[in-house]
């Protein structure tokens, strides 16, 4: 599968990404709490990073090869690198890309979409665990990945390669309505 053939496909309804050209059904629609997530931490990274780097959010294509284009939950590209910003979607690594762990995708993010993003040269990688209630960061060292730090609570996430990033991960769980949908699992 590639790109030119995965756009072409008429309009299912269903949501795929396509891994090492493979099309790939992602799972059902995010949920509720997935969704909460993915706003909060989007309005909280646009108050400080907005005037540094273009934040998108899912679904869009980010198109790394013709056979590996991802929809990621937030990508962040500074505005220096905007030529990879086509009307078809993010043609090139992001300068960070954010995966929130549905049930249905955790070995698809952890590993399959890790090793991906790593092979395509993207420099930092997170992965939010709505469960855990953790946030991993990943920093590319030379071609590989290496799992920099797990931030929980009141830890604060930073990072060297985006310095407007700073808050803390309980924040993003603050949300009454999250706590109760994250209790009731």
């Amino acid at each position: 599968m590639t790109y030119d053939v995965y756009a072409a496909m008429p309009d299912d309804g269903l949501r795929y990404e396509v891994l090492d050209g493979s099309l790939e059904l992602m799972s059902p629609g995010p949920n509720t709490s997935h969704q909460i997530l993915s706003y909060n931490l989007q309005f909280t990274l646009a108050g400080s990073c907005r005037a540094e780097y273009l934040i998108l959010s899912a679904p869009l294509d980010v198109i790394l090869s013709p056979t590996n284009v991802v929809q990621p939950d937030l990508i962040f590209i500074r505005p220096e690198r905007a030529d990879i910003v086509t009307k078809r979607g993010i043609e090139g690594p992001p300068d960070l890309v954010v995966e929130i762990l549905s049930p249905g995708s955790r070995h698809r993010d952890r590993v399959r979409k890790l090793r991906i993003y790593e092979k395509h040269g993207v420099p930092e990688y997170w992965i939010l665990d709505p469960g855990a209630q953790t946030l991993e960061q990943h920093l590319l060292q030379g071609d590989r990945f290496e799992l920099s730090r797990v931030y929980e609570g009141e830890d604060t996430v930073s990072s060297d390669r985006l310095p407007c990033v700073s808050f803390t991960v309980a924040g993003l769980f603050d949300d009454p309505t999250l706590r109760r949908l994250l209790s009731s699992n």
